[in-house]
C-alpha cells in the first residue's frame, strides 16, 4: 500500500482513513518539515483522508508543523502552489476502482515538487509504520496548527 509517491489502495478494503494520518505525521518527523501544504480533489470521499493527513501532520511529536490545508484543487495548481511557496506537500485524490470502490492516492512531494521516491523518503516511512514508530502527539504546545486556504483564489491567481 505505501508504493507510487505514497499510499494507494481500493477503498473500502485495502486502505483506510488511519493510513493518512500515519502518512502526515511520518512525512513530517521523517523531513522535520516547519510547513506542509495539503490538497484534496474534494471529492466526498476524500474528505476524511484529507482531515486526518492535516491531523497527522500538525501533532507529529514536537515538530508543531503549519499545515496549509486546500480543498478542492486540481492537482497541477496544488503543485504550483507547493514549488512557488518552496513547501512539501502531500495530495490526496480518488478514482474509481473495482467491483464498486474507489482507488485512494496519497502522494507525498519534497519541497522542489518532486514526488517521494523509494530512495527519497518513502521506504522509510514504509518501514516507521510497519515497526508501530508512527509518531504520536505529545502535547498542544508541540502541536502545529491548519490554515484552510480558499482552492479558487489560488488557481485564480496562477
Amino acid at each position: 500500500m505505501i508504493r507510487d509517491g505514497g499510499a494507494i489502495g481500493r477503498f473500502p478494503g485495502e486502505t483506510h482513513e488511519g493510513v493518512a494520518w500515519w502518512l502526515g505525521a511520518c512525512f513530517v518527523a521523517l523531513t522535520s518539515a516547519q510547513r506542509l501544504a495539503v490538497g484534496s480533489d474534494g471529492q466526498p470521499v476524500t474528505a476524511e483522508f484529507f482531515r486526518r493527513l492535516c491531523n497527522g501532520a500538525i501533532n507529529a511529536g514536537h515538530h508543531a508543523c503549519q499545515v496549509t490545508a486546500i480543498s478542492e484543487i486540481a492537482q497541477d495548481s496544488f503543485l504550483a502552489f507547493t514549488r512557488q511557496q518552496s513547501i512539501a506537500g502531500a495530495y490526496v485524490t480518488a478514482s474509481p476502482g473495482p467491483n464498486g470502490t474507489t482507488i485512494v492516492h496519497i502522494r507525498l512531494y519534497d519541497a522542489n515538487g518532486l514526488m517521494l521516491q523509494e530512495d527519497t523518503g518513502l521506504d522509510q516511512i514504509r518501514r516507521m509504520i510497519a515497526e508501530g514508530r508512527v509518531p504520536i502527539p505529545v502535547s498542544d504546545t508541540a502541536k502545529g496548527t491548519v490554515e484552510h486556504l480558499p482552492a479558487a483564489a489560488l488557481e485564480a491567481a496562477r
